[in-house]
């Protein structure tokens, strides 16, 4: 999917309440900048959201934020993606199926991101560290609940990328390396789910003001850029039916 055809999305489209309603939708990542935008866009547009995060009371803000809002009550999944296993991906979709019945959609936001460095800097454990939470744990996640989104009439999954011009470049170590491989990963599962009800999508965001995006780019006025909140829009988007002729490809939110 790295060369894969982009896709734009549809001008002045915006989730409504009922974009989402009726599907059960998995945030990956959900206490980080990007994630948490994505799941209060998601439960706003009508879904279950499963808010997926390694710490349990940032978790319990965000579910706090959607239940201030009166929307459908979320549920809370604390799983640490650095340390997780194939056991604990299965238990998890163990758990999906036996307390939601179903799963629709995920939504692949986390990220680990430890700032920018020489490739003969990088120590060993922080390598593997970044491809794991970035690369494997992604795959094995969705490898983990694709027979239960396969019960779904329509589901998708969204993998997050970032710039591919600049993932390649120096310094960018184990981050860059994943996110490269991830648009492969990305391509690969549509190729073989095409026919199906899954629809794979992979979304790349424009700049935005989130904490790894600060961590990069130190010498930049993140405060200058808009909030995660565009993108998460474009999330939903890519969750509901309307995206299937965006299916398989890179939904580009850079401007031109």
């Amino acid at each position: 999917m790295m060369h894969a055809e982009s896709a734009r999305l549809p001008a002045a489209w915006v989730a409504q309440a009922d974009t989402l309603r009726g599907r059960v939708i998995l945030i990956v990542g959900a206490t980080g900048g990007l994630g948490r935008a994505c799941a209060l866009a998601a439960a706003k547009a009508g879904a279950a959201v499963v808010l997926l995060g390694r710490k349990v009371r940032s978790l319990e803000k965000v579910y706090d934020e959607i239940a201030a809002l009166k929307l459908a009550a979320p549920a809370i999944y604390p799983l640490d993606l650095a340390g997780a296993t194939p056991n604990d991906y299965a238990e998890l979709a163990d758990t999906l199926q036996r307390e939601c019945g179903r799963l629709d959609g995920i939504v692949n936001a986390a990220a680990h991101f430890d700032g920018l460095r020489p490739a003969q800097e990088i120590p060993p454990e922080e390598w593997m560290r970044a491809l794991h939470v970035n690369l494997t744990a992604p795959f094995l996640l969705t490898q983990a609940c694709l027979p239960l989104l396969q019960q779904s009439a329509d589901a998708s999954v969204v993998f997050v990328l970032d710039d591919p011009a600049r993932m390649g470049k120096a310094y960018w170590g184990g981050y860059g390396a994943a996110k490269h491989a991830l648009a492969g990963i990305a391509s690969i599962l549509h190729q073989e789910t095409e026919n199906g009800p899954v629809r794979v999508h992979a979304l790349l965001p424009a700049p935005m003001r989130t904490t790894l995006r600060r961590t990069a780019y130190f010498g930049e006025n993140t405060l200058a850029l808009p909030l995660p909140d565009a993108t998460a829009n474009a999330a939903v988007y890519l969750l509901g039916a309307v995206a299937a002729p965006a299916r398989g490809r890179v939904l580009d939110l850079r401007e031109d």
